[in-house]
């Protein structure tokens, strides 16, 4: 089933330093990894998550399984 792309933008500006958008469209290892930057780094860079995050939701199109996301 298609995932919304709309609640992957929101998800990655909103929370997007602890990897939260990445789990919803199923790419579970780049979110493991931000989530855990951010904590291990006691929050001093979810900065460079969020960063990351923002060019995710701008360069990402479709999920993990190849789906392209619906308006």
């Amino acid at each position: 089933m298609p995932k919304s792309r709309l609640a992957y933008i929101l998800l990655g500006v909103l929370i997007g330093s602890l990897g939260i958008h990445n789990f919803y469209a199923g790419y579970t290892g780049k979110g493991i990894a931000q989530l855990l930057i951010s904590v291990l780094s006691l929050g001093t860079l979810s900065w460079a998550s969020w960063i990351w995050a923002i060019v995710e939701i701008i360069t990402v199109t479709k999920d993990a399984q190849g789906v392209a996301f619906t308006n």
